[in-house]
């Protein structure tokens, strides 16, 4: 098994430090290379996704990815920005399918930004389609206006688009995971306003056809993002375009008490994937040893799961966590009275120390 590990910019080269940390010990068959990318690359490089680093991804059976980004490359041209570098990913490796499970922790409930009734035994899969809708839609740019509102005036412009195939292999990546869950897909879209997701609609319920064991059924996106602080338990597996769930899969980290909490997976066909955090690189808490790790280390749980034929490691990833969070440990993100606070590097010797047996949560929750 090769892992590409690109810790990438702000606190990802904290965040991935642990979760390489819970891996090694592991004791697992896997060589490793590390790579920069995003910012960290630009400065080195002079692009956010040089050709060693994607040559890298492409040669890997999994990759593990920080976070990009800093406010000081905004005045970069949009090619340049480190952003770019995880669009590239995407587009290159073919990973057009991405799994975000919200789950609230039961030791998390009064971390929610909603009343603990609403979030407990919360365990909702979102899964966004990657390369295609208005991040990827050609043409785009910016020109003189020659009608509109506003003729002769500078405007900007994205396109729309999505082709029946991409529609058809993410609407079968989400019925077959209902079909290991609750078997209850809600498809959302923007079907009373906008042709493409009208057309989305329509295929994936062509798609449902062949998935009679499989509950359907149609939501647009704005009843969608209210639905999910009105009623979150409602929804099992929710599938939906590139730009809307972007939005929703974020509305539903909070639910789960932290952004930090939340692991996720690109997939391509083959379940080759690429894993990271839900969140972004946090400039302003970089270097300080307070982001949470966990959303990294539970990607690794994944990567395991998913990529790596791993399941039985997984799933002692994710028993570690659960320990270490039943032992009250907490990053600033999820930290509440009667819990103790630990530092990033912290949370991840806790978490090291419950895959091996240590005693090193113990000495932590003693901690005044």
């Amino acid at each position: 098994m090769k892992i590409a590990i690109l810790p990438g910019d702000g606190i990802g080269t904290e965040i991935v430090a642990e979760a390489v940390r819970v891996l090694n010990v592991l004791d697992l068959p896997f060589e490793s290379e590390t790579a920069l990318v995003g910012g960290a690359a630009y400065e080195a490089h002079g692009h956010p996704l040089p050709e060693s680093t994607l040559a890298l991804a492409k040669a890997a059976d999994a990759i593990l990815f920080g976070a990009v980004g800093d406010w000081k490359y905004d005045s970069l041209e949009r090619a340049l920005r480190p952003e770019q570098a995880i669009l590239g990913l995407r587009k290159h490796l073919g990973l057009f399918a991405n799994l975000r499970p919200a789950l609230c922790y039961e030791q998390l409930t009064h971390a929610s930004s909603l009343k603990p009734e609403l979030v407990a035994g919360l365990d909702i899969l979102i899964i966004r389609e990657l390369t295609g809708d208005i991040y990827f839609g050609q043409p785009r740019g910016r020109r003189t206006a020659v009608d509109g509102h506003f003729p002769g005036a500078e405007e900007a412009f994205d396109t729309m688009r999505y082709s029946r195939p991409e529609i058809e292999r993410i609407a079968h990546v989400a019925f077959q995971a209902a079909r290991k869950r609750s078997k209850r897909v809600t498809s959302v879209d923007k079907a009373n306003v906008l042709e493409t997701f009208q057309f989305w609609k329509d295929v994936v319920t062509e798609v449902h056809q062949q998935y009679p064991d499989v509950a359907l059924d149609h939501m647009y996106v704005d009843n969608a993002a209210m639905q999910l602080v009105k009623a979150p338990k409602k929804f099992d597996v929710l599938v939906t375009g590139n730009m809307f769930g972007d939005i929703l899969s974020d509305e539903a980290a909070m639910l789960t008490g932290s952004i930090g909490m939340l692991p996720s997976a690109s997939l391509d066909k083959n379940n080759k994937g690429l894993y990271e955090p839900s969140h972004g690189s946090a400039p302003d808490i970089a270097g300080q040893g307070v982001a949470n790790p966990l959303a990294t280390i539970l990607s690794v749980a994944m990567m395991l799961r998913f990529s790596l034929d791993q399941a039985e490691s997984a799933d002692r990833i994710e028993r570690a966590v659960q320990a270490v969070l039943t032992a009250g440990l907490r990053t600033a993100d999820i930290w509440s009275e009667g819990t103790v606070r630990v530092s990033t590097r912290e949370m991840g010797d806790a978490v090291v120390a419950a895959l091996t047996g240590n005693t090193i949560v113990k000495s932590l929750t003693t901690r005044i």
